[in-house]
C-alpha cells in the first residue's frame, strides 16, 4: 500500500497573468488534477475559482490552505 505521507511539493501554476508557486502533498494534487478533469476546466482555472473565493471569506486563509479545504469539503458533498 503507498504512504499518503509525503512532505509538500512545490509547482508554479498561473493564476490571472501571473505566476505563484504552491506548496500541497501529492494527495492534494492528485485530488485537485482529480477535480479539474471532473469539471472539464484546467487546474489553473480551478484555482483561479477557489483563489477568488477565499479571497471573499471573512477571514483568508493562504492559498495552499484554501485549496486543501476546498478539496476536502467537495469530497464531503
Amino acid at each position: 500500500m503507498p504512504s499518503f505521507y509525503h512532505p509538500p511539493v512545490k509547482r508554479s501554476i498561473q493564476i490571472a497573468g501571473h505566476k505563484t508557486s504552491i506548496s500541497l502533498e501529492p494527495l492534494f494534487w492528485d485530488m485537485l488534477r482529480d477535480a479539474a478533469e471532473g469539471e472539464g476546466v484546467p487546474i489553473n482555472a480551478l484555482v483561479a475559482r477557489i483563489d477568488a473565493e477565499r479571497i471573499k471569506s471573512e477571514t483568508p486563509p493562504g492559498l495552499a490552505s484554501a485549496i486543501r479545504v476546498w478539496l476536502v469539503s467537495e469530497r464531503l458533498k
